[in-house]
């Protein structure tokens, strides 16, 4: 089964929204990671305050849906735009169709995180298509 959800960005106030979305909706974060969780890249140093920005938030609002979210940081935060600071993300059942969907999506688009796996787990990946909409897809296989 494919599952989309959305896929919110901020610009250093994700904690405090992603508070008020559960304050709204309930539940609880099955995960919350920051920056500073992440492992250092090319000898890559991030700052105090970057570390402690959200790299990852999920909040559940149902059984079908979640709503996720980051801040924006480092070379991304100088195309965030307040109303247009949101991606789809795709969750696949198989690699095979994770990799099927993304270079569908990504014909006469821009790959800006090509399908890789990833740190956390995830054969993950991001590109913004031919119409300028962003997408994240994702195949996670330890949910098989």
């Amino acid at each position: 089964m494919t599952v989309v959800n959305v896929y919110l960005t901020f610009n250093g106030n994700c904690e405090e929204a992603f508070n008020f979305y559960k304050s709204v909706f309930g539940g609880e974060f099955p995960y919350i990671g920051r920056y500073k969780d992440m492992p250092s890249e090319g000898g890559k140093e991030i700052s105090t305050a970057d570390g402690e920005k959200i790299m990852h938030v999920s909040l559940p609002i149902s059984k079908e849906t979640m709503l996720m979210g980051s801040d924006t940081g480092g070379e991304w935060a100088k195309n965030f735009s307040q109303g247009n600071n949101f991606s789809i993300s795709v969750g696949t059942d198989s690699k095979e169709e994770a990799d099927r969907i993304f270079n569908g999506l990504a014909a006469g688009g821009r790959v800006t995180m090509p399908l890789n796996n990833t740190f956390w787990g995830d054969y993950f990946g991001m590109l913004t298509d031919k119409f300028g909409i962003n997408w994240m897809m994702s195949y996670q296989e330890s949910k098989k």
